[in-house]
């Protein structure tokens, strides 16, 4: 049966335009009913993982934070009977002194169960190389950036642009020291002395793991503890490292020291690998701040950091 276009032209025009509008979104509907069916079964259909013996992969890029999932992940790790050995990948200037804290105990009850070794690609500076000796053995490249073992508490003085544009702020406090420095003020006197007290006592800590898990003396590791930053080359003749390479090198490394299986495979942990609909998510996420134009960009910190920062000229 062929359809007769009907004699207005209004209505012929119209008649074509509904069955092309309704054509084209059965199209579009089945195209979406099919994606949403293949990724619910790649949730199931999907490895999770190796069941095998294996190498786990735990990488800590960017900024450290504290994370409770990436703590259960490590936890696992020691209880999982398939996994042979860790490998940290470390790519990171660092962050928070409790991110660098919660990590560094939580590798240290890894490394009592299984075989871990950190691997320095560009950058394991501050809280990252804080994270780095928690291993049994620290590989770096030649030109990787090692060290900056130190603690930062800025404080921005913005009371001469707060006077300017008129605006006087004003407080009420329970102690002298609550909510110290103010931002329209000096960071001086009392305040000052109590922001430098804290520094200490966490540099004081950081100065002393260093030194234990790198068997330095105190005054070496303090000599190294300036917040300098030293490539990989330096790193190891200071005794910041053990020896330079990468991934390749650190297994060759648990093969001969820990006798693991040659061509083990090996899988990355964490950051967990994303499935079905959780990478929809992810991918929808991404292109939803890139239409609303929001950044990409690190976390911002607030607080006590151990933080390598990247100045312009890198």
């Amino acid at each position: 049966m062929t359809d007769q276009p009907p004699s207005d032209a209004h209505a012929t025009i119209a008649a074509y335009t509904y069955r092309k509008s309704r054509g084209r979104w059965r199209v579009l509907a089945f195209i979406a009913l099919a994606i949403a069916v293949l990724v619910g079964l790649g949730r199931f259909a999907l490895p999770q993982g190796p069941a095998s013996d294996h190498i786990a992969r735990l990488v800590i890029d960017g900024t450290i934070t504290t994370d409770r999932a990436r703590l259960a992940v490590i936890s696992d790790l020691a209880e999982d009977s398939s996994v042979k050995a860790v490998i940290v990948a470390i790519n990171s200037p660092g962050g928070t002194t409790a991110g660098g804290e919660e990590l560094y105990e939580a590798l240290g009850q890894l490394r009592a169960a299984k075989p871990t070794v950190a691997v320095i690609g560009e950058l394991g500076a501050s809280a990252a190389y804080m994270t780095a000796i928690a291993s049994d053995r620290i590989f770096a490249r030649r030109l990787s950036i090692v060290g900056s073992i130190g603690v930062l508490f800025q404080h921005v003085n913005a009371g001469k642009l707060m006077e300017t544009i008129g605006v006087d702020l004003d407080k009420v406090a329970s102690g002298p020291l609550k909510a110290e420095p103010d931002f329209d003020e000096p960071m001086e006197g009392a305040p000052r002395a109590s922001i430098a007290a804290l520094v200490d006592d966490s540099f004081q800590w950081f100065v002393d793991v260093v030194a234990e898990r790198r068997g330095l003396s105190r005054d070496a590791t303090l000599a190294l503890a300036d917040g300098r930053i030293v490539t990989g080359r330096v790193a190891l003749e200071a005794g910041l490292i053990d020896a330079i390479g990468g991934e390749l090198e650190a297994i060759d490394w648990l093969e001969a020291e820990h006798g693991l299986a040659a061509d083990l495979a090996v899988a990355t942990v964490w950051p967990e690998p994303q499935q079905g609909f959780d990478l929809l998510g992810t991918f929808l996420g991404g292109q939803a701040r890139a239409v609303l134009g929001l950044p990409e960009g690190p976390i911002t910190l607030d607080g006590l950091v151990s933080l390598w920062q990247v100045g312009s000229a890198l």
